[in-house]
């Protein structure tokens, strides 16, 4: 399911969701990047992409990230082109607005599909 022909699909935009916020800590604290096959196909399958995602988080030191705000991070991309960040600038304006783009947008999927969820589900409670 999707939202829109040219958008994403609900498999890939948990993909995304978890590639942005595991990648990002990763390449702050230094740590080896989390790799998947990308071969989920089923909500099992997608739940335990977040699972190890959340396990990979949890495995990340509060001082590893620390006073990385001016460290020096490139990204090659898959086009093979290559983007240059400060920490804070690929945290603030690349990852952290990625994650909310796909997570939001696969919360709006299954929404969508009949998922009887709501904003508390998704924000949590304060």
């Amino acid at each position: 399911m999707r939202l829109s022909p040219d958008m994403f699909n609900l498999v890939r935009q948990v993909r995304a969701a978890t590639d942005h916020a595991a990648n990002a800590a990763g390449r702050l604290s230094g740590k080896e990047l989390l790799k998947f096959a990308n071969d989920e196909t089923t909500i099992a399958q997608l739940k335990d992409r977040i699972a190890k995602t959340i396990d990979y988080l949890k495995n990340i030191k509060q001082s590893e990230i620390d006073g990385t705000e001016t460290k020096d991070i490139s990204i090659t991309f898959p086009s093979g082109q290559s983007r240059q960040f400060t920490g804070q600038s690929l945290l603030l304006g690349n990852s952290l607005p990625n994650f909310y783009f796909h997570t939001t947008t696969a919360y709006d999927i299954i929404r969508q599909c009949g998922v009887e969820i709501g904003k508390r589900d998704f924000m949590g409670t304060p």
